[in-house]
């Protein structure tokens, strides 16, 4: 897999990054306030994520989730672990603000396939992994075409249709499409359960139920 040209992308992302960051240090710093008193601390979530050409990156974001375990010492369920100030900052995607950071470090774009997790890697398809041919991003055209309510199969192919269609004006207009869709919450669900998204077995809590072909095979 090679890197796919995108022939001005970097500074597009660094010259609207910088500003967001500066303009926005007010909100971020008053989600930080309420994460650190309603969430508890660390306030800030980070993960290994694959970046471009799925080298691992640390991603950044506002943490929405406590710590919370059952008696027998196992992380409870996502939506029993979400304080109401955890659930505001996820609604309104406050805690994707720390991301520009990720952005003005090279690690991610503004706009891309959003980045997820390692160890899904060795379970996608040669053509699937091609999402990773450009930088993930905050935002992307999965986003805008359902948010976090879309099942994974339609997401990938939502990926590789913006890696082969990318121009700096599908940026534009995914950005401010984003925009409108957090204002609205449109496609957006908390605390989705994965099983209700991962139709093609990525995750390993997922993997058996869908009868998801092995690591690096190809569906016929």
């Amino acid at each position: 897999m090679q890197r796919r040209p995108q022939p001005g992308k970097r500074l597009f992302d660094v010259a609207l990054a910088l500003p967001a960051a500066v303009l926005l240090s007010p909100l971020m710093g008053i989600t930080a306030v309420l994460v650190a008193t309603g969430v508890g601390s660390p306030i800030f979530f980070r993960q290994r994520r694959p970046g471009l050409l799925g080298q691992p990156f640390t991603i950044l974001k506002f943490r929405t989730m406590t710590n919370a375990r059952d008696a027998d010492g196992n992380l409870k369920p996502d939506a029993d672990r979400m304080p109401p100030i955890g659930r505001l900052v996820r609604a309104a995607s406050l805690d994707e603000l720390p991301q520009l950071w990720n952005v003005i470090r090279g690690e991610m774009s503004l706009v891309g396939p959003r980045p997820l997790l390692m160890e899904y890697l060795p379970h996608y398809t040669a053509e699937q992994n091609r999402r990773h041919s450009v930088p993930p991003g905050i935002t992307g055209w999965a986003q805008v075409n359902g948010r976090n309510v879309t099942v994974f199969s339609a997401r990938l192919k939502l990926d590789l249709w913006y890696v082969d269609h990318w121009t700096l004006w599908l940026d534009v207009k995914i950005l401010a499409s984003t925009f409108v869709k957090v204002l609205r919450s449109s496609g957006f669900k908390l605390a989705q359960p994965l099983d209700e998204v991962d139709d093609i077995g990525l995750h390993p809590d997922t993997r058996k139920k869908v009868g998801a072909a092995p690591a690096n095979s190809h569906p016929t």
